[in-house]
């Protein structure tokens, strides 16, 4: 049980590292907005490098977290699991978020996190764009999404494999210092 907090420790050392200035909007978008493919079922290997806070701070090593995420018009729902072990499970159903988590993951983990990055990188542009606070943009062009605050870039997502949930995907959040890969295959 110690290892499974260092591990999950270890994954959100970044984001939890530093309060940042600003912060994020968190999206809140209808399960039904996703509105392609649906139901989608999607087994997935994520990869957390934390990305330096600062000049002169080193990378920590990446870790590794298997997920599933399933979306339908109804719900969305996410499991992660690390060392063989249910850690997290998250639910939106467009009006409320559930979540159940292991006794030993660290308060760190926010639900509302998992959210919104599953919503950045998954659901469509124009919606995302609709939901976004005064002063933030979400622009896409040739398999690369930016949202940016002003004239800075917060999140850089890029999609190697169309559709987009059947590859890889990277999200990099300069903000919160850290970036994701996104592993995916669809179950059935």
């Amino acid at each position: 049980m110690r290892g499974l907090m260092v591990l999950m420790l270890a994954l959100l050392s970044a984001c939890t590292s530093q309060e940042p200035a600003i912060s994020l909007p968190l999206l809140r978008l209808a399960p039904a907005a996703f509105a392609t493919a649906m139901p989608l079922s999607l087994s997935q290997r994520l990869t957390v490098t934390p990305l330096p806070a600062s000049r002169g701070e080193t990378n920590s090593p990446a870790k590794n977290l298997d997920a599933l995420l399933e979306i339908n018009p109804d719900q969305v729902q996410l499991a992660g699991f690390a060392l063989g072990q249910r850690i997290l499970t998250v639910g939106w159903d467009g009006q409320s978020l559930t979540s159940s988590r292991h006794a030993l993951l660290p308060k760190e983990v926010d639900e509302q996190r998992v959210l919104r990055d599953v919503q950045l990188v998954y659901w469509p542009l124009a919606t995302i764009q609709a939901a976004l606070p005064a002063g933030w943009a979400l622009s896409e062009e040739s398999g690369v999404r930016t949202l940016t605050q002003g004239p800075h870039t917060i999140i850089t997502i890029r999609y190697h494999a169309e559709p987009r949930w059947a590859g890889q995907t990277e999200l990099e959040n300069t903000l919160e210092h850290y970036r994701l890969v996104i592993d995916s295959k669809e179950t059935q």
